[in-house]
């Protein structure tokens, strides 16, 4: 039995037409995962095709395909699909867009998952061994994330990623963010690790660099603290994700550092109060940002700063004054996007309610383009101002100061900011019909079973 676990890219994160380059790519979780819970006894031949780092093969033979799908890949994963139904080889289709849409997603394959994998994967490549595979596979609720195997980083094209090295302690998160699919796909509940698991995973991983996935592993509070003084032997050094929180608890903060944390995303947002009220991230405050990032700076934390514009509170000032602080506050990795109302979140049901959403052309939903009417700007002007931001954050000269000034491993951070700035040069190279699958030419490959 031949399995291939496959994720498609848009065209902007596509190898083969993308601005995505190494510096900027860790190896993905979800292909991995799956493998590592393909059960022992169907002695599978498992191959993953991540399309981030690699071009679909001329032809695909296998006995089921797994395609999993953001909403921003939905479309192309929809298309790869067909073709290969159309060829009479299965598709199951899973991850955050099946989940929140699954009667979409069913249209376009044999089998539907929604939410997590790790119980309900097992039992339905069981059921299509033994010719019973149900049309969707839900995951409960009580999902427990003990002793469960480690991702197959073995499968995955080494020389193509920054690190191997990703992995998560927790799953989920307990923020109700408006704007965010978490909520909508997986609800609210945070799923905990064993701490004994993650520190065995760790010590199983080749290198000193670790890239942590998970949402945001501080929420719980004390959790974290334990997971950070396990982690401190290992003398690892990882980079993560967090909310602005972090800051708030001194302890907290010492034992991050202690632990190997050398970096950390954290959502910004915005730097208007009113805006963080409106899509319910209520525990940021811009009055705080710079103490926030001066606390994680004299703990040796760099930052990658996220920042969306275009919240009903944003006029055309926002890029500007965004650019200003992100200068000022010497965050060491800016990022922007553009706000985008993902289906089932609440921002989405506020905007259709409103006739505001332009199209649902889930290609063009990459947080780059304008897919809603702006409540004080045009969605032309929207993205001018985007591309704007980057280009000025990205700029030689700013760049050179941002690495002079950063806290983090200075190779990192010289690749990670020379990979955004190739980004930033080529994102007006993607206008919608660039990225749109709407009419995009007939993939070529050939399929079959294997």
């Amino acid at each position: 039995m031949k399995i291939i676990l496959m994720s498609p890219a848009g065209a902007m994160y596509r190898c083969s037409s993308g601005s995505f380059r190494k510096a900027l790519r860790y190896a993905p979780l979800t292909l991995s995962t799956l493998a590592a819970l393909v059960p022992d006894e169907l002695r599978a031949e498992i191959e993953i095709i991540d399309e981030g780092v690699q071009r679909l093969p001329d032809r695909i033979e296998a006995d089921l395909v797994g395609i999993t799908a953001i909403t921003g890949t939905a479309t192309r994963a929809y298309r790869i699909a067909d073709r290969l139904r159309a060829h009479g080889v299965p598709v199951v289709l899973g991850g955050v867009h099946p989940t929140i849409m699954p009667e979409e997603a069913s249209e376009h394959a044999d089998c539907v998952v929604a939410g997590f994998a790790e119980e309900v994967w097992p039992e339905l490549l069981r059921d299509f061994v033994a010719g019973r595979m149900r049309p969707v596979y839900r995951q409960s609720k009580d999902l427990s994330l003990e002793n469960r195997p480690f991702a197959r980083r073995d499968l995955l094209h080494k020389r193509l990623y920054l690190t191997l090295n990703s992995m998560q302690a927790t799953r989920g998160c307990s923020n109700e963010c408006d704007f965010c699919v978490i909520p909508g796909a997986w609800g609210t509940t945070q799923f905990f690790r064993p701490i004994e698991d993650v520190v065995r995973e760790l010590e199983t991983l080749e290198g000193r660099y670790v890239t942590f996935l998970d949402p945001s592993p501080t929420e719980d509070v004390e959790y974290a603290k334990a997971l950070f003084r396990a982690m401190v032997p290992l003398r690892k050094t990882w980079f993560g994700l967090s909310t602005v929180k972090i800051a708030e608890d001194p302890e907290l903060l010492n034992l991050c550092a202690k632990s190997g944390c050398r970096g950390l995303l954290l959502g910004f947002e915005t730097l208007s109060q009113t805006g963080l009220e409106w899509i319910g991230k209520d525990f940021n405050f811009p009055r705080t940002y710079m103490d926030v990032v001066a606390k994680l700076h004299d703990h040796g934390i760099a930052i990658q700063g996220c920042f969306v514009f275009g919240f009903d509170s944003d006029d055309e000032s926002v890029f500007e004054r965004t650019v200003d602080f992100v200068k000022a506050s010497a965050i060491d990795l800016p990022r922007y996007a553009v706000c985008t109302p993902f289906p089932k979140t609440e921002l989405y049901k506020k905007w259709k309610a409103e006739g505001r959403i332009l199209t649902e052309d889930w290609a063009l939903y990459d947080s780059q383009h304008a897919v809603y009417r702006p409540a004080q700007m045009s969605p032309d002007r929207l993205v001018e101002g985007l591309h704007w931001a980057w280009d000025e954050t990205y700029a030689g000269g700013a760049i050179v100061s941002r690495i002079a000034r950063s806290r983090c491993v200075p190779l990192i951070s010289a690749l990670a900011n020379v990979g955004y700035r190739i980004y930033a040069r080529r994102l007006p190279t993607f206008p919608p019909s660039a990225v749109s699958e709407v009419g995009a030419p007939e993939l070529t490959f050939s399929a079959g079973p294997a």
